[in-house]
């Protein structure tokens, strides 16, 4: 199943580049009538790829309060808990700082806002982003919830991650009488993995959906103008995953190889829907079949989808200064170097906020006297450099739980590539008892 899922994703995603493109050469000519029309089309393409990401929200929340909760309360003890923590959160620094250098450093060697022929929006356009600057009080209170139910029915996660650390912390520190609890979350996780093996068959479709939504509304041309900038992008991202693989092997050696073998399809799956959320489950099971440790699993890979959004971080530096040279706007390197550290800052507070990393770069760009309209030059191919980014945040988050599964001792035996997961399994994301 495993490996027809990636090869019908393959098939769903060159489907939608040709009808997609196909439409938008049949009927786009330039007019506002054609204009409306395409954008008619691609809303009822699209329908099928938001279904299918609503019901992948959909078992986001339970999913990682259960994996968490469950893999807290397999770790033992609270020490062990702080221990993995923190070796996490050094690594998410670690991680953010040099994503955010390597968009700095290839922006300035190849220029791509530098001589560019497109017009440049007036200083004065409206983004249609929201612009809210980072408050560091209203982000310490927005990670405590005040209502679990509130935070799981939108979704975010660092409350939820919040909520499921006490919880669980709580399980361990009264023993034996939380037992029938843990075995409830052990169970809970099984359901879910159940229901995240349903929604994947639908995958395909959504694939399908967004690539043919995106080439119908914005046809090949609009590639066409901006193909420098993206392929600077991808170039940078590129780098970003050797550096990040190269790492990964001084840590984790030759069975680095047999990770990248085994979240393959979930990077591919989060690159064709855009949505690094919507490879979530599926990541959890690869390192679970990789062999990474539940505890470690089900804890790191929740916080990365806060903290440790590699791809995101890079187009951020990239699509900021972009815009500088797009504008012709000088940057001293200290104005620079200070950008880059608000953006890791205030990229922490608005995990699962649509179009976040825009949202980001809207905030940031005014604080450095940069027109936040330039957005606009690029806010046309988002969907497909964020195709990058996604499968770049997924690689990053499953390199992040592997090595410190290797600081913590190491890993469990893979099971084979070529052999499905089972659906509800007996150790994986739920842990020994």
């Amino acid at each position: 199943m495993a490996k027809r899922l990636t090869l019908f994703i393959l098939i769903a995603l060159a489907l939608g580049i040709v009808v997609g493109w196909s439409i938008n050469l049949q009927i786009d000519d330039g007019t506002p009538a054609a204009a409306a029309t395409l954008k008619t089309i691609g809303g009822y393409f699209s329908l099928v790829t938001t279904i299918f990401l609503q019901l992948i929200k959909m078992i986001i929340a339970p999913l990682v309060f259960g994996t968490l909760v469950s893999g807290i309360a397999h770790m033992g003890d609270t020490g062990a808990l702080g221990r993995v923590g923190l070796k996490a959160l050094l690594w998410f620094i670690g991680a953010s700082l040099v994503s955010l250098t390597l968009g700095l450093i290839m922006v300035h060697l190849l220029h791509p806002g530098i001589g560019l022929n497109l017009p440049i929006p007036p200083a004065t356009a409206a983004t249609g982003l929201a612009k809210a600057s980072f408050d560091p009080v209203d982000f310490v209170k927005h990670i405590f919830p005040t209502s679990i139910v509130g935070v799981m029915a939108t979704n975010d996660i660092l409350p939820i991650v919040v909520f499921s650390l006490f919880f669980g912390v709580a399980m361990t520190a009264i023993g034996e009488r939380a037992r029938p609890i843990v075995r409830a979350t052990d169970a809970l996780v099984a359901v879910m993995l159940q229901v995240t093996d349903y929604v994947m068959r639908f995958a395909p479709f959504a694939v399908f959906g967004a690539v043919a939504a995106a080439l119908t509304q914005n046809g090949p041309r609009v590639i066409g103008q901006l193909a420098y900038f993206m392929g600077s992008f991808y170039i940078g991202l590129a780098l970003l995953w050797v550096l990040l693989i190269g790492i990964a092997f001084l840590v984790i050696g030759r069975r680095t190889g047999l990770l990248l073998r085994y979240i393959r399809e979930p990077a591919l799956l989060a690159f064709s829907t855009a949505s690094s959320e919507a490879a979530l489950p599926r990541t959890l099971e690869a390192l679970e079949r990789f062999g990474v440790p539940p505890r470690i699993a089900s804890f790191v890979l929740p916080l990365g989808y806060s903290f440790n959004l590699d791809g995101s971080m890079m187009y951020m530096t990239f699509a900021s200064l972009f815009i500088a040279q797009a504008y012709g706007i000088e940057l001293s390197l200290a104005t620079q170097v200070g950008m880059l550290l608000m953006l890791m800052v205030t990229s922490k507070g608005i995990a699962g906020v649509p179009r976040a990393s825009l949202v980001v770069i809207a905030a940031t760009l005014p604080h450095f006297n940069i027109p936040d309209a330039g957005l606009l030059l690029i806010l046309a191919i988002d969907n497909f450099l964020d195709m990058g980014r996604s499968a770049t945040n997924v690689l990053g988050n499953a390199i992040a739980a592997s090595v410190v599964s290797k600081w913590e001792g190491g890993f469990e035996p893979p099971a084979a590539p070529e052999i499905e997961p089972p659906h509800a399994p007996t150790h994986g994301l739920i842990g020994h008892a």
